[in-house]
């Protein structure tokens, strides 16, 4: 607890919180639109960081998990129209439990192996999508009937109490025993379990934990949206903005995903005027962080704290 609170990265978090906590006081519904989404990338990125950052595990295919609780949600909400948060619950056990169905065999592989299963996952997903249009409304997607809320200001404050939650309990255990158990596992696997150290139960724990927040993350993003559909929460464009943002954010952080979602969703937002040349530029600008800032944007801050 005590090396908990020494971390600054923690404090640069509750100065970031208490900036974002104001900001419904001044801003448009317009941005608070904006920043939701991003929150929702925030905790989809600080999830994948967990398992890449700690537990040296390459996700390629983060949509997977974050699929399964978003289409899991909205075909119940659908088809049988109960509370908002069974949906939601519904939608974090599916992902959890398809999570720990994908876990166990993958991780028996190692190196990119491991990254190329959970990229087939997301095809899998997709493509039972499309067989099982009946209940998933296909390449069109589906209408949810009830959303969180129609107030913008709501909405806020959901995605960013979220947030701030997801924040707090992947950031504690990432500095547990558990979290160093799954660093030490990622740097050397055959040292750790040289130590006594159940390497595989830790790592099938961590995708779990992974897939907790994911499904939950998703499931709710879909009751803010009001829609589910591949574009929107498994296309494989999406999984690269959540690796994009854990990785720019700083790898290993888990505080600075959020910040890597948020840089990412709002670039992506006011350089729209530009058309094609958007995705470019925001693009370009991501790499050279990344390229000049390995350690990525908080982790590029905490090391200067540390020389100074």
């Amino acid at each position: 607890m005590k090396n908990l609170l020494r971390s600054p990265a923690l404090y640069i978090a509750i100065g970031v919180t208490v900036v974002a906590a104001l900001l419904p006081l001044w801003v448009s519904e317009y941005l608070l639109a904006i920043l939701t989404v991003a929150y929702y990338f925030g905790v989809f990125s600080m999830s994948w960081d967990l398992l890449f950052g700690f537990a040296g595990e390459v996700n390629f295919g983060p949509t997977f998990l974050i699929g399964l609780g978003a289409y899991t949600a909205a075909i119940l909400d659908n088809q049988f129209g109960p509370p908002i948060f069974v949906c939601v619950l519904a939608g974090a056990v599916v992902a959890v439990l398809g999570g720990l169905v994908l876990a166990v065999p993958a991780l028996r592989l190692s190196g990119p192996y491991f990254g190329l299963v959970t990229l087939v996952a997301v095809l899998l997903l997709q493509n039972a999508i499309v067989i099982f249009a009946h209940w998933t409304g296909g390449e069109i997607g589906m209408t949810v009937p009830d959303v969180l809320s129609i107030d913008a200001s709501q909405n806020y404050w959901y995605a960013l109490a979220f947030l701030v939650v997801s924040a707090i309990l992947l950031f504690g255990l990432s500095r547990s025993s558990v979290g160093l158990i799954l660093q030490a596992s990622g740097q050397d696997r055959i040292e750790a379990q040289a130590l006594g150290f159940n390497v595989t139960k830790h790592k099938i724990a961590a995708f779990c934990i992974s897939a907790l927040f994911s499904g939950v993350a998703g499931a709710m993003l879909i009751f803010y949206m009001g829609t589910a559909s591949v574009d929107t929460v498994i296309d494989i464009s999406i999984g690269v903005q959540v690796i994009i943002a854990a990785v720019l954010g700083g790898r290993r952080t888990i505080l600075g995903a959020p910040l890597g979602a948020i840089f990412l969703i709002l670039a992506t937002e006011f350089l729209r005027p530009l058309g094609q040349l958007n995705t470019f530029v925001v693009s370009a600008v991501a790499l050279a962080v990344i390229l000049f800032f390995p350690d990525g944007l908080l982790g590029y801050v905490l090391r200067a704290g540390e020389r100074e």
